[in-house]
């Protein structure tokens, strides 16, 4: 999937919002069983509610990953439940030699058919390249993350007052191109998208941390879009724990849309 292709769909439901499936078996609501039954059952009408305001997905693996063999089925089960238009994303976080990352790739890419994989950089060019090989994917590259421990390395700077998320920026991006590759940049730090964005004009940003973290989709908006908009905001507790009775799936619906509603206004400022 193309930037292209998420760009038509942004235009066409007016939000860029992507919904995480971040389910946990302790969190399904009380009627539902807390087996391989109840967990697919909640996702698969999770993604029905929300998907006429979604142009993305994002599965975090590790909460897929904890059950084992089971575990990956019921990802790969989750993955057969979204819109084929929509742009899906395996948040697994993966980066390691280039050998190992080229069958993490096939892992997501050939097995799973997901269009994007969130990466970590810190081993370098030849352990980000081989996803970079796969036609039409995309990688999303950790750059600024929204969780308290950013502070511990990415704030670093070195004699040049360069920060560690600007070199991660400034020189990932030279590795592909706004088709193939994006990065994280998260939505607790309004005070520093937009040098965010002056490093990287042109990629588009999936932004955590809106909703149940504290980020304000205005500030993010007024500090890091584009003239193509260029961000996809990621939404998860937020939305698929709205509710936790026999409604949850419609009050799921019901916090997507209300995020989407928000995001429309953005879109018709950006993308005509």
């Amino acid at each position: 999937m193309k930037k292209a292709d998420i760009i038509q769909e942004i235009k066409q439901k007016k939000s860029f919002l992507c919904t995480g499936l971040d389910t946990e078996m302790g969190k399904l609501p009380g009627h539902l069983p807390k087996n391989e039954s109840g967990f697919l059952q909640f996702n698969k009408e999770i993604v029905a509610a929300t998907a006429p305001h979604s142009v993305s997905y994002k599965i975090n693996t590790a909460f897929y990953e904890q059950y084992g063999a089971e575990g990956w089925q019921w990802m790969e089960e989750t993955l057969s439940y979204l819109p084929k238009n929509t742009f899906k994303i395996a948040d697994a976080k993966r980066g390691d030699i280039g050998n190992t990352s080229t069958m993490y790739a096939r892992a997501f890419f050939e097995r799973m058919s997901f269009d994007a994989i969130t990466v970590s950089p810190y081993m370098g060019e030849d352990s980000l390249r081989p996803f970079l090989e796969f036609e039409d994917k995309t990688i999303i590259c950790l750059a600024l993350t929204s969780n308290p421990g950013h502070k511990d390395f990415q704030l670093f700077s070195n004699s040049q007052k360069q920060h560690l998320y600007e070199r991660v920026l400034e020189t990932v991006s030279k590795w592909g191109n706004t088709d193939n590759l994006m990065f994280v940049a998260g939505g607790t730090h309004q005070d520093i998208l937009k040098k965010v964005r002056s490093v990287v004009p042109d990629h588009f940003l999936l932004v955590p941390g809106i909703g149940a973290q504290g980020g304000s989709l205005s500030d993010v908006v007024e500090h890091a879009a584009t003239p193509e908009l260029g961000l996809i905001v990621n939404s998860s507790r937020g939305i698929i724990y709205a509710g936790n009775d026999e409604q949850y799936a419609e009050k799921a619906g019901e916090a997507a849309s209300k995020l989407a509603s928000e995001m429309a206004g953005f879109v018709d400022q950006h993308l005509v």
